[in-house]
This record gives C-alpha cells, structure tokens and sequence, in this order.
C-alpha cells in the first residue's frame, strides 16, 4: 500500500480520527504514519464530547482538517448491546449526526469516512451479504438499536451529498478481531470473549468451559490491520455514494470457532453450550468484491495466523499488567 501514489496523496494532509485510540483507531493511526501523513490529530472524549455538537463544531475548528475518519462508536457484544440498546442508539446516532452537520459547515474537507457496521444488515438478509440487501429488512434485534443508527448515517451522507455537495464514503466492516482488543466477558465480542476464557481455563485447569448460545450461527470475521488498511484504500480511491463491504468472504460456524480457539489455548476440557442465551444474527457473509472492484482491497490475513497473533498478545498483556 505505500506506493508512491499514496505517499503523495497522504503528503501535507491534515486527518482527524476519531475513536483513533481505540482498537480499530490504533491501527489507522501507525498505517497513517507510515503513509508519510502530513498530520493527524486524536480527539480524546475527555476534550471533546461528539455526543454534543458543540464539541463536533470545536473539534473542527481547533483541527482543520482535510480529512475526517470516523471510528468512535459506544460498542459491544450481544450481552452489552441487550443492556443497553438506548444508549448504543443514541451515542452512535448523535456522534455521527453532529459531525456530518458540522463538517458541512465548516466546508473544507476533502473526504468524510463513516464507519458503520455489519450488524446494521438485514437479520435473514440473503448469504453473502450484498450493499444492495441492506434495506431489506430488519436488522437482528439484540443489534438492531446499534445498527439501525449507524444505517441511519448513511442516508445522512447521500442527502447531504444530494443537496450540499458534501464529500461523503461509507464502509461496512464485518467483525472485527486482532491486538489491542478489550476482553472483558460482559461487553467484549464473540473471539476476545472465547480468547479468555480458555486462556483462563488452560491456566486453572478447568474441566467446562459455558460458551453462549448454541454454537450453530455463523460470522465472517476480519483482522484489524487489514481492515485499517481498507479503509486507508477507500480514503483514498472511492468517491461513489454507496456503502462498500469490508471483510473476508469466509463464513465460519461459533462452534467450530470455539474449537479451534480453545486448541489455540491448549485447552483441552468440554465445550458446553447455554443455550438459553441467545444466538444473535443466523449467519453472517459478506459479499467482498465491490470493494476490491472499486479501491482494490483484500483481505491478506489467514484467519488462524490472525487468531494466533491475538491470543499472544492477550497472554502477553496480561503478563506485562500483573
């Protein structure tokens, strides 16, 4: 990725990434500087709130940029999403409404980038997942919240484009999974959750391990630095309206994940599936091939490379934090 061609794109840019010390953020940040970015600029919750719009219109006017990638999102697995789906909706809802009305007015930059989600498709939408199905119906429930105000942006974006000429891209990443996730059990996603506990229960000497739901659904999964470097690519080479999926392509069963997580972590006790919680989404797929058309991404990650490089870093960390 860092051509020549990129490198003068990159040159004298002045980019804000909100969300940019997160998980996703962190990878963007270190992509970019390698990109020979002119300048990049983090803001922190603590400065400036973007659920409030006075703090999107500073935001603006403190960094003037020429280009906004935006990350920052309230986010968790199927456990956070059923606790608190009114503040999911919102957060995310406001976050992206003050910044698309703000950045209009401030009207310098060169590329709005929203981020939205996989969770905001269709809950029986058609395999693989097409930018065209994501209308045609209603998200699953426990995401629903979550991902109907992300889908919500992206009409945003295409009036905004339609009446102000504001310069807009959308991208739909799959999950997401690599270093510098969070694993707390009650609001991580599906692989730090399972990366945990068969850590732990290899350490203990565990005989069970509970994993939720049945095992049965499938999800698409994408590791973190390819999926920063996707949305680098789009950045720089999409301009078109519609929204383009980020993933793999590849559809993998919850149960077969656990097993191949759990001899990862050389664990080698039961799998007991609770099937009183729920499952979530039945399957999830993405068709990928629009954004390979259209800015030239794929993923390059073998997924148990990726698995393999996470689980070294959680036991890693964990070390280091002891």
């Amino acid at each position: 990725m860092a051509t020549d061609i990129v490198t003068r794109f990159w040159e004298g840019k002045k980019v804000v990434v909100t969300g940019g010390a997160g998980f996703l953020g962190s990878f963007v940040l270190e992509k970019l500087q390698a990109l020979g970015c002119g300048e990049v600029f983090v803001p922190r919750s603590c400065d400036y709130d973007l659920i409030r719009r006075e703090a999107s219109a500073r935001l603006y006017k403190d960094s003037k940029p020429d280009i906004l990638i935006h990350l920052a999102a309230e986010v968790g697995g199927i456990g956070a999403n059923r606790k608190r789906p009114g503040r999911f909706f919102y957060a995310n809802m406001a976050m992206g409404l003050n910044l698309i009305e703000e950045g209009r007015k401030y009207g310098r930059l060169v590329k709005f980038v929203q981020v939205g989600t996989v969770c905001s498709y269709p809950k029986f939408a058609p395999i693989p997942f097409r930018e065209e199905d994501l209308w045609s119906g209603y998200p699953e429930e426990t995401n629903a919240p979550y991902g109907v105000a992300k889908k919500a942006l992206l009409v945003m974006l295409q009036s905004y484009w339609a009446e102000y000429h504001f310069p807009g891209i959308y991208l739909l990443p799959v999950n997401l999974y690599g270093p510098r996730d969070h694993f707390e059990l009650e609001s991580s996603h599906v692989i730090p959750a399972l990366i945990r506990k068969f850590v732990e229960a290899s350490e203990r000497g565990l005989r069970e391990v509970v994993v939720w739901g049945s095992g049965e659904p499938t999800r698409e999964f994408l590791y973190v630095e390819d999926a920063a470097e996707g949305i680098l690519l789009a950045t720089e080479r999409y301009q078109d309206l519609e929204p383009v999926n980020l993933g793999t392509g590849q559809e993998t069963r919850i149960r077969d994940l656990a097993d191949l997580i759990a001899r990862l972590c050389n664990y080698r006790g039961s799998i007991l599936w609770d099937h009183s919680q729920p499952d979530g989404q039945p399957r999830r797929r993405l068709d990928t091939s629009k954004a390979d058309e259209q800015f030239g991404f794929a993923a390059t990650t073998p997924f148990e490379d990726g698995l393999r490089r996470t689980i070294a870093w959680f036991e890693n960390s964990r070390i280091f934090s002891s």
